[in-house]
């Protein structure tokens, strides 16, 4: 009986999906910095918000964020087992880095002098950052008390 009773208090719940949100969030801000990079006056929501054209600078760092982004997915994806390119040490370790990242990036959003920026991407990271630490947390499946 105690197994059943387990089984009813304990859900387990795969991270796989979790790994592909925070894909599909950082593939919508792949796209915003690709816009960037080609001239959109989108800049009042980026990098401290003071340019509406982002200055040839600025575009550069948005072209590297685009790279970063993807790095980060696979590592998302590695520690959630879709890809096995890293290593379980390494994923497990850069993903606690990726969620200090988004979490310095709550900080860095939440003090941005451009109220667009505040009011779009502090939320963006906030969620940015829950979905990491929960695929930081569960490899493959991560047990939520029912």
């Amino acid at each position: 009986m105690e197994g059943a009773a387990r089984r009813l208090t304990t859900a387990t719940v795969s991270v796989v999906p979790f790994a592909l949100a925070l894909t599909a969030v950082l593939v919508l801000l792949a796209v915003f910095q690709l816009a960037l990079v080609l001239g959109a006056p989108l800049g009042r929501f980026a990098w401290g918000g003071q340019h509406r054209l982002l200055p040839p600078r600025l575009r550069v760092g948005s072209a590297v964020s685009i790279v970063v982004y993807a790095f980060i997915a696979a590592i998302a994806w590695d520690r959630v087992g879709l890809i096995d390119i890293f290593g379980g040490a390494f994923s497990e370790v850069a993903m606690w880095v990726v969620v200090g990242y988004f979490a310095l990036g709550i900080l860095m959003n939440a003090v941005s002098r451009s109220v667009p920026e505040r009011a779009v991407m502090v939320p963006v990271s906030i969620v940015l950052t829950g979905l990491s630490l929960l695929i930081a947390l569960g490899y493959g499946e991560l047990a939520l008390a029912a």
